[in-house]
């Protein structure tokens, strides 16, 4: 489990799952074999911590974005934008992390989504696990909606990620023309 190296686990500490089938290795060109070895050479030469951090801020991201079971090409470009931005990455890398966080996110997401989470919260401090709340929330409304089961994963996260209600509910007050049911309760066509 890639995203699980990525935050410093032993392959020890990996469940062993015999059960599920691993799918074949896609086919690739060598150059393009070329250039995803040599971004992560790159990575693993950022600082471990920092890289830690950097994994377990891009898969909290792609969890939020996932709530609806769907990744937007929106969603994934403002993800990479963020990475590349907070954790002062190519864009190379960030695509790649990016990539890597939502393919654990749809593979193992039911699983992983609190120990990933939890482990984040361990490595960032107070400012850092709100601004994940908030980017959070910037990426679930890229599509000016924000339904039930997205704020329920965005109300989920702060939780696990330490936030008061509080804290919380001044961030919504944000969104909260972008909550579906508020939409809804004024007549406005979704997601407008």
């Amino acid at each position: 489990m890639a995203i699980r190296r990525l935050l410093g686990m032993t392959p020890a500490e990996e469940p062993q799952d015999e059960l599920v089938p691993r799918p074949p290795a896609p086919a690739t060109d060598s150059a393009a074999t070329e250039t995803v070895r040599r971004i992560i050479r790159e990575l693993e030469q950022v600082e471990p911590e920092r890289r830690k951090l950097l994994a377990g801020f891009a898969y909290v991201l792609s969890r939020a974005a996932h709530a609806d079971l769907s990744f937007s090409d929106d969603e994934t470009q403002l993800i990479e934008k963020i990475v590349a931005d907070i954790g002062k990455l190519p864009e190379s890398q960030a695509v790649l992390v990016v990539e890597i966080a939502k393919n654990q996110n749809d593979l193992y997401g039911g699983t992983e989504d609190y120990l990933v989470t939890r482990e984040f919260a361990a490595k960032a401090d107070p400012d850092q696990r709100r601004r994940t709340v908030e980017a959070c929330f910037m990426i679930v409304a890229s599509d000016h909606e924000i339904t039930a089961e997205e704020y329920a994963e965005l109300t989920q996260i702060a939780t696990e990620l330490g936030l008061s209600r509080e804290e919380l509910n001044v961030i919504r007050r944000d969104y909260k023309d972008n909550l579906a049911a508020i939409q809804k309760m004024r007549g406005q066509p979704q997601g407008a």
